[in-house]
């Protein structure tokens, strides 16, 4: 005995079950149901979509033919509230948008602020910014890298990555308070001076976590059965990924040597000397989900190697001289960006003279990172692969919906 689409769970009938189920019962208005083809939702609580994220994949058999990705489930009003918040009392909100790097959230938004100001922060503060930026920029990197072999089926990355991220983000709290949500580098200066020995023990964390890259490596990103299920699959083009707008490391894994820091720098990145990693041809094409991953690794080499350079250089000077008691911001407009570990982050604030925002709009890298999804498809692309395809991307979805 069948059950009949009008009546399922109630009624028992001899009526066959139409080929394809009624309007009011498709999984998705906007995608049209053919024959042998079936809709298939992966989430919005999936734990492979790494966050509140539903996937609309049209499959046949296990071929996905079409991904359309649906949003905006975790959507906050975060440009909404920064209208009734004043200028320091955003700071918070920020961190919230990508909550993996919210020093990175901090700065973009502090030098937002300061750039329409015309303010000049002191010497030893733009250290300070760039040292928290990317010890943030390797915590976020480490969580999409272990997550990212957890996905594959890798347990053990995953362990190591979070054990060293764990002592990120110890340095981290002993300087701000907390652990995720920072709100620490502030308009004009960062919230309090670094604590004593907190310098000696950044460097010592260098001296333990270098070599680490190197196990990682050896463990994961060369494996052979890593290698099969990524070199291969969601292959994303230069021209596509500058298309769409994607930017960060899953741009430069597509060959794409781009870099905020290097091409248009702010702070004081312009006195680093680093290499901008992108994607090789070693294994597989450019742009594939395993150039997506190893980039991220190289880049966590690149930033261990700006911390160096940093904490040597690190100059005397008080913290909050340049803090203005009362930020009142003149009228006009301006657009500011940064790098983060998720691509380009840019601010773009109209200010009406009083002491909240009339306007701020955020860029967001994830949203256009996402947006990609679908040029990563191929003839070949399995429902597995969309595991590893979304998983290399590295999204985070409160990024993407603020």
């Amino acid at each position: 005995m069948l059950r009949s689409w009008l009546n399922w769970g109630e009624t028992e009938t001899d009526e066959e079950v139409p080929a394809a189920p009624p309007q009011e019962y498709r999984v998705s208005q906007d995608i049209e149901w053919e024959g042998g083809e079936m809709i298939l939702s992966m989430g919005p609580q999936h734990p492979s979509t790494h966050g509140v994220l539903r996937l609309a994949l049209v499959t046949d058999g296990e071929i996905v033919k079409k991904v359309t990705p649906h949003i905006g489930y975790m959507h906050r009003c975060f440009e909404k509230h920064a209208e009734a918040v004043d200028y320091p009392g955003i700071i918070p909100y920020t961190d919230r948008v990508d909550y993996l790097a919210s020093m990175n959230q901090n700065l973009t938004y502090a030098l937002t602020v300061e750039k329409l100001m015309g303010l000049q922060v002191p010497e030893r503060v733009e250290y300070i910014r760039v040292i928290m930026c990317e010890f943030n920029r390797i915590a976020s990197h480490l969580v999409s890298i272990g997550t990212y072999g957890l996905d594959i089926g890798a347990f053990t990355p995953f362990l190591w990555c979070f054990r060293d991220r764990e002592m990120i983000l110890d340095l981290l709290e002993w300087v701000s308070g907390a652990r995720m949500l920072y709100n620490y580098i502030w308009i004009g200066g960062v919230a309090r001076d670094l604590p004593a020995g907190w310098v000696e023990k950044a460097k010592g964390f260098l001296e333990y976590f270098e070599p680490k890259v190197d196990d990682l490596n050896n463990l994961l990103s060369y494996n052979k059965i890593f290698l099969e299920r990524t070199v291969n699959v969601g292959v994303l083009t230069a021209e596509d990924a500058t298309s769409y707008g994607v930017t960060g490391p899953n741009l430069r894994a597509s060959g794409v040597k781009w870099d905020l820091r290097r091409n248009d720098p702010y702070s004081i990145y312009d006195r680093f000397d680093f290499d901008i990693p992108v994607g090789v041809e070693t294994h597989g094409p450019l742009g594939s989900c395993w150039n997506r991953y190893m980039v991220r690794v190289w880049e966590i080499e690149q930033s261990t190697k700006i911390l160096r350079k940093a904490l040597a250089d690190l100059p005397a000077g008080d913290v909050q001289e340049a803090i203005p008691k009362r930020v009142r911001v003149p009228k006009g407009e301006v657009y500011a960006r940064t790098e983060t570990p998720r691509g380009e982050m840019g601010f773009y604030l109209i200010s009406d003279g009083t002491d909240k925002p009339f306007r701020l709009k955020c860029r967001a890298p994830s949203f256009s990172n996402i947006s990609a999804v679908e040029a990563m498809l191929d003839r070949r692309t399995m429902i597995a692969d969309i595991v590893a395809i979304v998983g290399s991307i590295d999204i985070v979805l409160c990024d993407i919906d603020r």
